[in-house]
Order: structure tokens, then C-alpha cells, then sequence
């Protein structure tokens, strides 16, 4: 049971968590995606199926009377390629023309693949994971003002929420698999902060009740 007095008592605010977090990220909120409809809409992830492949776009079917196009660096480069024929699930994220019209008077469909896997990534973690539960990750890099640790997302870790005394260098544990506690999750703008100091704090009066 995680003794939420210490959680609450940590030098740092709720507001000063998301404010690290934003800085760490850029800045950037990410936008509400609406699930409701059965048609296509902006921001639904839908299933599509690719139709032609270039250097630079993959042409989609969507459903809709105009194609889709999704770059082709959203593939990585130790990923399968796309190939036509293939369904892929994909954000709608907008209806514009981006390189004219077609002959029919249609405009394009901008869709992003990697998008639509970080969502579903997303909602595939908050189904499990809770204020307050203790999480297991592996620390992939050191930002700014903290660590990001991958529980299956990324979520950050602050730099004084690393240990009870902070570390010369956070980048030490860079590659290592850590326990910490959920401090705070923000599903619409899909963060997560965690403590793993806030673990050790609960755990010590544990290690000396033991002896």
C-alpha cells in the first residue's frame, strides 16, 4: 500500500511536475481525439489499406472517395516496409490539399501511422496503470530537468524524484530497469510523471520494521 502522505509531501508540486514535463517535451499538448461517429473523422484512428508506396508518401485507402497519404519516414528503418496490400491503422489528421486537387475535384486525406500506434499504446497502458500503482520500466535517455522511462510509453521521471539524494549525473542510469510510483497522470494530455524517490521513501520504514 503506497503511503500517499509521502507522495504528497515530496518538495516538488503538481504543477511543477507537468511544468518539467512540458518543458522536457517542448511544449506541446497533445490534441483531444475524438472516438465517437462511425464515419471518418479528424483525429479517429481508423483502419486503411496501402495502395502505392514511393520515396517520400504511401498512398492509403481509407474508405473515403479521396486517398490518404502517410510520410514514408513514419516507417522506421528496422521496421517491415510498406508494402501494397497491407492494413495499416492510421490518425486522420486532416482533409487539405497538399499538392493540388485531383483530376475528380478531390483533396487529400493527411494521415499519420505513427501517431495512431502512440494512441493505442496509450490506452493500452491506462487500462492497467493508476496513481499511485508502483510501474517497472527501463530508463531510455536523459532530457531536460529528468529521465524517460519506457513502462510500455515513455513517462518522465524528474531528476529529484531519481533518489533520496539526487545523483552527480542521471544519465547513469541510462539502460537500467527501474521501480517507480505513478505520481500523476494526465490522460488528455497523455503524460505520466513517477517517482522512484517516492518508492524508496515507502519502503525504508518496510526495510527497518524487518530487523
Amino acid at each position: 500500500m503506497v503511503n500517499r502522505n509521502l507522495i504528497r509531501g515530496l518538495d516538488q508540486n503538481r504543477d511543477e511536475w507537468e511544468q518539467e514535463y512540458d518543458q522536457a517535451m517542448g511544449g506541446t499538448a497533445t490534441e483531444e481525439i475524438d472516438w465517437g461517429g462511425n464515419l471518418p473523422t479528424v483525429n479517429k484512428i481508423i483502419d486503411g489499406k496501402i495502395l502505392r508506396v514511393d520515396n517520400e508518401m504511401v498512398l492509403v485507402d481509407v474508405g473515403y472517395k479521396s486517398e490518404g497519404i502517410i510520410p514514408r519516414d513514419e516507417w522506421e528503418e528496422d521496421e517491415e516496409p510498406p508494402q501494397p496490400g497491407q492494413h495499416v491503422k492510421v490518425l486522420i489528421e486532416d482533409v487539405e490539399d497538399v499538392f493540388g486537387r485531383t483530376e475528380e475535384g478531390r483533396g487529400m486525406i493527411v494521415l499519420s501511422k505513427r501517431k495512431a500506434e502512440k494512441i493505442q499504446q496509450w490506452q493500452g497502458v491506462m487500462e492497467t496503470v493508476h496513481e499511485g500503482d508502483v510501474v517497472t520500466g527501463k530508463v531510455t535517455r536523459k532530457i531536460k530537468g529528468g529521465l524517460l522511462v519506457d513502462i510500455g510509453v515513455n513517462v518522465f521521471l524528474p531528476a529529484s524524484q531519481v533518489d533520496i539524494r539526487r545523483p552527480a549525473d542521471i544519465g547513469d542510469y541510462i539502460d537500467r530497469t527501474i521501480q517507480c510510483i505513478v505520481l500523476k497522470i494526465d490522460d488528455a494530455r497523455r503524460n505520466i510523471v513517477v517517482s522512484r524517490r517516492a518508492l524508496i521513501e515507502t519502503e525504508r520504514p518496510k526495510r527497518s520494521s524487518s530487523f
